[in-house]
């Protein structure tokens, strides 16, 4: 089995590290919170004082951070210098496609192998060791990566070169995002019309309305028993994760000249959100609110 590093322990990277350990591998967290270090600790990891601390030795360094600044920093001045040359670096956090590529060219000129592997699923998936990886890199890289990210997750695909892993997950959520607006006015809709929720859903889930926002989400309670808003909307993949990769997907939107249509008014909806308290609500949120207004 292999040594690990995994440096980023919150609602994702947690659950991650944990199932790297069960697994087999060592693994050697660190993160900024006393709190989140513990629990991996009791979860079969192995506490590092710093991330220089936990990728020395290791054959494998993994990354689960907040934003590009976060993953910059924490490349440059501390697994870079510090690691293994030739170590399988592989970092899993949503971040633009700018600094992805950025570090990716910093590991390879330093002489390490090296993976972009966003991922989808939310912090349940991220427990259950079933979430979906979108992977940037080489095939050659990949093919490395691939059985490191089987510990974590079910579905596994490579996008193309580096920083493909985060345009894709950059388009995927621009879509959920907005699906999800659309498929909860479908319900606002229904509600005043006199249309049950259930009906709707056994309708439109068979129907040309079908999409996994729907479905998997569905953002009213009732129809879908797993979906967060029978748990009075907690996430699930939260109102202020949805807005930061919004975010950066008009971002990414400007940058490149595509067209933003629908893009910048869910990003407008969801700060809107995030700006009430519902940052820490689940996306699906958007079926109560849209429900409640008159």
């Amino acid at each position: 089995m292999s040594k690990i590093a995994f440096i980023g322990l919150g609602n994702m990277g947690g659950g991650m590290a944990a199932n790297q350990a069960k697994a087999g591998h060592e693994v050697v967290a660190f993160d900024l919170a006393a709190a989140a270090l513990a629990k991996a600790k009791g979860q079969g990891c192995k506490a590092a004082a710093s991330g220089a601390e936990a990728v020395k030795d290791a054959e494998v360094v993994i990354t689960m951070l907040p934003a590009g600044q976060h993953v910059r920093a924490v490349y440059t001045g501390e697994v870079i210098p510090n690691a293994l040359k030739g170590a399988l670096l592989i970092d899993c956090s949503t971040i633009d496609v700018e600094s992805a590529r950025a570090v990716g060219a910093l590991a390879k000129d330093a002489g390490f192998r090296f993976a972009d592997a966003p991922v989808s699923g939310g912090i349940m998936a991220a427990e259950a060791g079933t979430l979906t990886f979108m992977v940037g890199g080489s095939e050659a890289d990949f093919a490395r990566a691939r059985p490191v990210l089987e510990a974590m997750g079910r579905t596994i695909v490579r996008a193309g070169g580096p920083g493909s892993g985060q345009a894709a997950k950059l388009c995927n959520n621009l879509m959920l995002a907005i699906s999800m607006i659309g498929v909860a006015e479908g319900f606002a809709l229904a509600e005043r019309l006199g249309l049950a929720a259930q009906s709707l859903f056994d309708i439109a889930s068979k129907s040309s309305g079908q999409s996994w926002a729907m479905t998997s989400h569905c953002p009213v309670p009732g129809p879908v028993p797993a979906s967060p808003a029978n748990r009075d909307y907690e996430p699930g993949f939260s109102t202020a994760l949805m807005l930061k990769d919004l975010t950066l997907a008009i971002q990414a939107e400007e940058a490149s000249g595509a067209p933003s249509v629908l893009g910048r008014h869910a990003q407008q909806f969801y700060q809107g959100l995030a700006e009430r308290g519902l940052g820490g609500k689940d996306y699906s949120v958007v079926g109560r609110e849209l429900s409640a207004r008159r």
